[in-house]
């Protein structure tokens, strides 16, 4: 026991001797970062400040952060250098003669940037610091601030929007008188005024046909709002719901909704209409009030109302940034709540695979995960603002198999179809990545079967780049385990549906931004390409997916992907064409912009997903502090709502295989989930309407910008179950001078404006704006919502 003791002690000593020896070296919970947008947007600068008691050393560290398009790597001024990683991913690191950064001493990170462009987003994110003596432990920078970002006034000419641009954007949106206005969103295909109203004291009672239990459950929830169950007993109106044909119209989702002396009924050619009818109903109904009411006043009418479009969809990633099922459930009551019937469901990507898959755990144990490891195969990158930490929310996550099933039985309810997407060949890194850290375990223990699913050539010296910065996302299809992975996936994912009770009925497989110069050098490609006689790149590309629409077919499913998928060069592919394909088309800039209409013509089926119009996480106008990405448009509420779905140049034929429209959310930028709703909406309320209502005159938008400022964001601000508020965007005003008086206007009206001129920000309870404005000095106006939730601030100087 004695020997014993003095070894434990002697290795004590010599443990404790070592740690005094070692030097200590500043950590990154003690280090400052200050970021500056430079030179309007050109470039940018990290200042970083040494705040601890140790120094930060000349050698042997890197500070790693996100950054989107914002940085062009190389050596820096200062004896630094920064390193382009792949993806988002940057890493800033002393270069040889750097001096150390002593107890309060900073440096200054100053680079340029690729482009000249002042928005937020392209700020660096997910800041931790790494010493290469231990390079697996990352220390978090959470003393991180952005400086302000460049005023307006501050940039050059065009580089930003101003409250005078507001003024004239918005000076075509004229306030109409309410009654003007149809009581129903989005606008009904029909409806005829009665005489008189309904007046009910007390809920009518719910009176359903069969196979209409959901149905049911959802008018209940409607009458709550204005009777409590306390309330005295059914009136001898009726609440009737029932599936019967409704006359002149096809689809299964057409209704007629009719308020006579009798009560209400809601007549659907299938549950899916009689479901679209009760939200009609819910927007004849008055705004709720606190406490319910004791009268309900219902205009007699009549409702025959049928879609636009079979196909009315909102695409959500959850791969950039992962979203809890919570956030989904929310996204499907408010596609709901607008009569949107299709969730894409864009489960996984280069940054994250999101769906468990049974017989593959590594697609979710390191394709679903992010953060900082020096070892390969051990999970993703952090990207996107990330960060270090493998628990970081929104970089790790994936849905179960239980949360998938309640997802698609929750999206069932409502009537809405779930269309996931298992992107490939291309946008598969975190497949590509799981695949090969499976293989490479496997064969590392000697089990067989280890390149069972590999997707990648580990032979494969091609070199390319993909659109967000990948060299090493692409499957192969040289690899018969491609399809072997492929066909497994596929088989699971279609168990689940069968399993949830809403069987699949189409996969979107990806298909998009599959980069130059993938598959080049493979010797696994080559070889297939030797053995099946193909000449080209384009050939291999057609051989790829014709094995994944076998796969497909033989499950029972249609095929779906991007537009690429049907398309060599912007030109469409007569390869698939009879094929049954269904391509969204996103594509619309530059000589493209036609490019779904030939698609349509040429004989694809074709969802409508322009970028420059329905992808909503496009930020709305340049101004730095605007949320949201600009690589395709700026998108203003009315430049989606002013989006023309058919073209002039379709044929008959053509104009038969435009199935709808679709928005699209990428969450490159969404880590926060306010942003969700302020980037969703109003605008997808545009897309809604587009999607539904018969093709509106060319000076409809008046009436659409009142509906939405005076009956349906009213509603929303005042209805908050089942899917709590809805923090919509609440645009800035237009403000113009002229003859020394301030005069606004708001791209909305029915919004409250209310303004200060005393140099602070205006509130719920600053002066109420009601004509122009004649006081001096900084005028500020704002618009404010029922609930006075303030929008964004406008600015003039009348001093």
């Amino acid at each position: 026991m004695t020997s014993k003791s003095s070894v434990v002690c002697l290795a004590l000593l010599l443990a404790l001797s070592a740690a005094q020896a070692a030097p200590r070296y500043a950590s990154g919970q003690h280090l400052q970062v200050r970021w500056e947008q430079q030179d309007g947007g050109r470039g940018g600068q990290l200042e970083v400040t040494n705040r601890d008691r140790h120094s930060l050393p000349a050698r042997g560290w890197s500070i790693y952060f996100n950054c989107t398009e914002c940085a062009v790597a190389g050596p820096l001024a200062g004896k630094l250098a920064l390193d382009d990683l792949g993806g988002t991913l940057y890493r800033l690191r002393p270069a040889p003669g750097f001096g150390g950064l002593a107890p309060g001493q900073a440096l200054n990170a100053a680079y340029r940037s690729p482009t000249a462009d002042a928005k937020v987003y392209r700020a660096p994110s997910g800041l931790y610091l790494v010493y290469e003596a231990a390079p697996d432990t990352a220390q978090a920078i959470t003393d991180y601030r952005l400086l302000p970002l460049p005023r307006p006034d501050q940039l050059e000419k065009g580089q930003a929007v101003t409250a005078q641009d507001l003024y004239q954007r918005n000076a075509s949106t004229i306030a109409l008188p309410a009654e003007a206005l149809p009581p129903i969103f989005p606008t009904p295909l029909q409806l005829q005024k009665g005489t008189g109203a309904l007046h009910l004291e007390s809920a009518p009672v719910v009176v359903a046909g069969d196979g209409l239990k959901n149905e049911a459950v959802i008018a209940d929830s409607l009458l709550k709002q204005y009777w409590p169950a306390s309330a005295t007993a059914p009136s001898a109106a009726t609440l009737r719901l029932c599936v019967a044909a409704v006359a002149g119209q096809a689809s299964p989702e057409a209704y007629m909704l009719a308020v006579d002396a009798g009560g209400i009924a809601i007549t659907g050619n299938s549950a899916a209409g009689v479901a679209r009818g009760l939200q009609s109903l819910r927007d004849l109904l008055p705004l709720p009030a606190a406490g319910g009411r004791k009268v309900v006043d219902l205009p007699m009418l009549t409702v025959t109302d049928a879609p636009r479009f079979a196909y009315r969809g909102l695409m959500l990633d959850v791969s950039r940034n992962f979203q809890p099922k919570q956030t989904i459930f929310r996204l499907l009551e408010l596609m709901a709540r607008f009569k949107l019937n299709t969730f894409h469901f864009h489960l996984t990507d280069d940054e994250g695979w999101r769906l468990e898959i049974p017989g593959l755990p590594e697609l979710t144990s390191i394709g679903a995960v992010r953060g900082h490891s020096s070892r390969p195969g051990v999970r993703l990158q952090p990207e996107y603002g990330s960060g270090p930490d493998a628990a970081d929310p929104h970089g790790s996550g994936y849905y179960s198999r239980a949360d998938y099933l309640e997802i698609l039985r929750y999206a069932a309810a409502r009537h809405i179809e779930v269309i996931p997407e298992i992107e490939m060949p291309g946008h598969a890194r975190a497949a590509v990545k799981a695949m090969e850290a499976r293989y490479r375990h496997m064969q590392a223990a000697g089990q067989a079967g280890a390149g069972k699913y590999l997707l990648n050539d580990l032979y494969d010296r091609s070199q390319y780049k993909s659109a967000q910065n990948y060299r090493d996302n692409v499957m192969n299809p040289g690899l018969e385990s491609s399809f072997t992975f492929i066909e497994h996936v596929v088989k699971q994912v279609a168990a689940l549906h069968r399993e949830a009770g809403t069987p699949l009925r189409s996969l979107h497989v990806g298909g998009d931004e599959v980069p130059a110069g993938a598959w080049e050098k493979s010797p696994a490609s080559r070889a297939l390409m030797a053995s099946k006689s193909l000449q080209t790149k384009a050939e291999l590309w057609d051989y790829f997916y014709d094995r994944v629409d076998d796969i497909l077919r033989q499950n029972g499913l249609a095929t779906a992907g991007w537009e690429e998928l049907g398309t060599h060069k912007h030109t469409p592919n007569p390869h698939f064409a009879q094929r049954g394909f269904t391509l969204y088309v996103w594509n619309n800039v530059g000589d493209s912009a036609d490019l779904g209409y030939r698609l349509a013509n040429a004989g694809y089926d074709v969802v409508l997903a322009p970028a420059t119009r329905q992808y909503l996480d496009m930020s709305h106008n340049r101004n730095p502090d605007e949320p949201g990405v600009n690589w395709a448009a700026y998108i203003e509420l009315d430049d989606v709502y002013n989006f023309v779905p058919l073209d002039k140049s379709l044929t008959d034929a053509g104009q038969r295989r435009i199935r709808g429209l679709e928005a699209a959310l990428w969450t490159e930028t969404i880590r926060d989930p306010a942003l969700i709703d302020y980037l969703l909406m109003p605008r997808l309320l545009a897309v809604a309407e587009r999607a539904w209502a018969a093709p509106a005159h060319s000076d409809a938008w008046p009436a659409f910008a009142n509906v939405l400022g005076q009956r349906v964001l009213p509603r929303l601000d005042l209805e908050s179950a089942p899917f709590g508020p809805v923090y919509y965007r609440i645009a800035p005003p237009g403000l113009v001078l002229e003859g020394g008086k301030v005069y606004a206007n708001h791209a909305l009206p029915g919004l409250a404006l209310r303004y200060t001129s005393d140099g602070s920000k205006p509130t719920a309870s600053s002066a109420l704006l009601q004509g122009p404005i004649a006081d001096r000095g900084l005028v500020q106006v704002a618009a404010f919502d029922r609930n006075g939730r303030r929008g964004g601030i406008s600015r003039i100087d009348n001093r």
